[in-house]
């Protein structure tokens, strides 16, 4: 048997894209990955809903 080269589950996750969002009610900033767009998303710090068309890419390492 051969030593797996990356952790269980890698290949779901390898193409995942990383977005900083801001929230239009306090501006808090928060990171939202590519696979959370389908799911509504509240800011952390004060409950609003975050509008994902005023999130913007990251660059990648």
């Amino acid at each position: 048997m051969s030593t797996p080269q990356h952790c269980p589950g890698f290949e779901n996750f390898k193409n995942l894209q990383s977005f900083n969002c801001k929230c239009n009610e306090c501006n808090e900033s928060m990171e939202i990955f590519s696979d959370e767009f389908d799911k509504p998303k509240k800011c952390s710090k004060c409950g609003a809903q975050i509008d994902f068309a005023e999130c913007t890419l990251e660059a990648g390492a």
